[in-house]
């Protein structure tokens, strides 16, 4: 009971714990988003992970670089997370560009590319890029000229949470009130009635795996410049496998897929507080996690038993 009172209730119990629960909420929009857009095109990016990794790897290498010269503006923390997406919707690109050249599954490309950028990524942040006056596998902090502005302090989030919450609005409005998003949705809803209206289905596998790295990407820019402040190794922890959740959760609805970030993100921070204040095992936090998320997303619990199923 104690470990649910601390899941629960923790999170609001102060500004740091509050902060960093709408921070990790910051995170998982563009990267839920990302997964989203994958999904609408009848399409499965399961490289996100790797995606964001790599972005936010460039976006921080580039701040790094920018950190010699004796100036500081808003255009270059632009100019990062530019970097940062395009450097995701490059890596998506190359997988859909395989699927409609060669056929090969995008589920299996997007996955191995992501495994095997993830150890070049470790190898540049924990060797020539380490910062050897301290004891984590990270880089130098960026400082704060070169960081997002921070909200709640001492908590990290930032102003990425602003325009995190504004990404699924415009979503929302490309899908629903737009021609081009809506022959986005028929294509990847229904490819064969598409081919009957005119519509090329294959036409937007590269546009929306694109798309959907360089939101991974953007994700990436958050966490380095917004978040953390430098590049550490491995600071994803499984946000894109988080996003690709959040994004089943709100079945690719742009607009559910707000309280379904929010939801995952204070499930997420209770359970982590509930590791550290309370001693838990990361077994039985991860339970609980698991059991809330599999309640939430079942949807024939109570008909299989009345349909004698």
């Amino acid at each position: 009971m104690n470990i649910l009172q601390t899941i629960f209730i923790t999170p609001w119990s102060s500004v740091f714990f509050v902060g960093n629960m709408f921070d990790y909420m910051a995170l998982l929009l563009p990267a839920s988003l990302a997964a989203a857009f994958a999904f609408r095109a009848g399409l499965c990016n399961l490289g996100l992970e790797g995606q964001i990794y790599a972005g936010g790897f460039m976006a921080g290498v580039f701040l790094i670089q920018m950190q010699r010269y004796d100036f500081f503006s808003t255009p270059l923390l632009f100019t990062a997370a530019l970097i940062a997406m395009f450097t995701g919707a490059l890596l998506a690109a190359f997988c859909a560009f395989l699927k409609k050249v060669t056929g090969t599954n995008e589920l299996i490309t997007s996955f191995l590319l992501s495994a095997g950028i993830t150890p070049v990524v470790n190898y540049f942040i924990t060797g020539p890029l380490r910062d050897t006056s301290g004891n984590l596998l990270a880089t130098r902090p960026f400082g704060r000229y070169f960081m997002l502005d921070r909200l709640l302090p001492p908590s990290s989030l930032s102003v990425s949470f602003f325009i995190a919450l504004i990404l699924p609005l415009f979503a929302f409005v490309f899908f629903n009130k737009t021609v081009s998003g809506y022959r986005f949705r028929l294509a990847g809803d229904s490819p064969d009635f598409a081919r009957y209206g005119g519509i090329d289905a294959e036409h937007y596998w590269i546009p929306a795996f694109s798309f959907s790295g360089a939101l991974g990407g953007l994700s990436g820019f958050f966490g380095v410049a917004g978040t953390y402040g430098m590049l550490h190794q491995n600071w994803t922890g499984g946000l894109g496998w988080a996003g690709i959740a959040v994004a089943l959760i709100a079945r690719g609805d742009p607009l559910v897929i707000i309280p379904a970030a929010f939801f995952y993100a204070y499930l997420k921070s209770g359970t982590d507080t509930a590791l550290l204040v309370s001693g838990a095992a990361f077994e039985s936090s991860a339970l609980i996690q698991a059991a809330v998320l599999f309640f939430v997303t079942a949807r024939r619990i109570f008909s299989i038993g009345k349909a004698g199923i």
